[in-house]
C-alpha cells in the first residue's frame, strides 16, 4: 500500500488525538522539506487482522487516493501510507498534511463579540468549494462537523476525517448511524436514503455555528434532535415527511412554532442559511449552488 518509492521518513513530536481505532500525531519530515505532518496510526487488533484491513479503512486510504490525484486546496491531503505487521495485529498508518487547529478549537477562541462576516464569508466559502468538489467526484463525507474542518493560522480551510466517507452509487446501501448527532440531517434522523446534502445540512449547522459561537441544535437523542431542528425550521407538512421512514408524521408532527432562524442575519445569510436547512433533500441547495450567492458576491 506504499504510495511512494521511497517511503517518508519523520519524528513524531506529540500525540494530538485518539479516537475509537487509533492515535493522531504531530510530527516532523526528515529530511526533505522538514515539513510538520500529521501522523494517523489505526490498529488492527489480533482477531480482526486475519480478516485483513477492515474495509472502513481500506475505504478511507483509496478516498484520499482518489482526491489526493486532484490537489484541491479545501481537502486535506494524503502524503504517504504504509500497513505494518506488528506481532499478531497491525497498523496502518496514513501521514497527511498537518494543520494546528481544527475549527471548533478556532471557534472557541473567537473574541466574545464574534467573527468577522469577511472572516465568516471565507470559511463558508472554502468548505463549500471542497465540498463542491467531493459532490463532483460522488464522494459523501457523512461526518461534516467543526473537529472534521482544520483551519490554518492564515485562515485555509481543509476537510479532513474520510473514516466515514463513501462513494456514492445509484442504489447503494447507506447506514444510518453517520454524522454526529448535531449536525445530522433530518432524513438521516428519519432512517430515510439520503445523498449528497446530507453534507450540505451539516454545512448549514456549521455556518449558523460560526455566527452563534454554539452548535445550532444540540439534542441528546435522535428525537430530541428532530424536535429542535423543528422548533427553528418549523414542522413540514406531510408530503415532505419521507415515505420509507419508520418513523411515522403523526408520531411527531407538533404545533411548534417557527422561529427565525437566526434573528440578527442579514437577509443574505439567513437566505443562504435556510437553502442549507431545507427539510426536503431535493430543495437543499447544492455546494455550487450556493457557492454562487449573492453572500459571497458582495463584498
Amino acid at each position: 500500500m506504499d504510495l511512494s518509492t521511497a517511503p517518508l521518513c519523520y519524528e513524531l513530536l506529540a500525540e494530538v488525538g485518539e479516537g475509537a481505532y487509533g492515535k493522531v500525531y504531530k510530527a516532523r519530515e526528515v529530511g526533505g522539506q522538514q515539513r510538520l505532518l500529521a501522523v494517523k496510526k489505526l490498529n488492527i487488533h489480533p482477531g480482526s487482522a486475519d480478516n485483513g484491513i477492515p474495509a472502513f479503512m481500506i475505504r478511507e486510504v483509496a478516498l484520499l487516493l482518489k482526491i489526493k490525484f486532484f490537489n484541491h486546496p479545501n481537502v486535506v491531503k494524503l502524503l504517504d501510507a504504509s500497513a505494518v505487521p506488528e506481532g499478531r495485529s497491525m497498523s496502518l498508518t496514513l501521514i497527511l498534511e498537518y494543520i494546528d487547529q481544527d475549527l471548533s478549537s478556532y471557534l472557541s477562541k473567537a473574541p466574545p463579540t464574534g467573527l468577522s462576516l469577511d472572516c465568516i464569508k471565507s470559511v463558508m466559502q472554502q468548505l463549500l468549494q471542497g465540498l463542491d468538489f467531493l459532490h463532483t467526484n460522488m464522494v459523501l463525507h457523512r461526518d461534516l462537523k467543526p473537529e472534521n474542518i482544520l483551519i490554518s493560522n492564515r485562515g485555509d480551510v481543509k476537510i479532513t476525517d474520510f473514516g466515514l466517507a463513501r462513494l456514492y452509487t445509484f442504489n447503494i446501501a447507506l447506514t444510518p448511524g453517520v454524522v454526529t448527532l448535531w449536525y445530522r440531517a433530518p432524513e438521516v434522523l428519519l432512517n430515510s436514503v439520503y445523498m449528497s446534502s446530507v453534507d450540505i445540512w451539516s454545512a448549514g449547522c456549521i455556518f449558523a455555528e460560526l455566527f452563534l459561537l454554539r452548535p445550532l441544535f444540540r439534542g441528546y437523542t435522535e428525537v430530541q434532535q428532530l424536535q429542535k431542528i423543528f422548533e427553528v425550521i418549523g414542522f413540514p407538512s406531510q408530503e415532505d415527511w419521507p415515505k420509507d421512514s419508520p418513523l411515522s408524521y403523526q408520531s411527531l408532527s407538533t404545533a411548534s412554532s417557527c422561529t427565525k432562524l437566526l434573528s440578527n442575519l442579514g437577509p443574505d445569510e439567513s437566505d443562504l442559511l435556510s437553502q442549507c436547512l431545507e427539510f426536503k433533500p431535493s430543495s437543499r441547495t447544492s455546494a455550487a449552488k450556493a457557492l454562487a450567492h449573492p453572500f459571497f458576491m458582495k463584498h
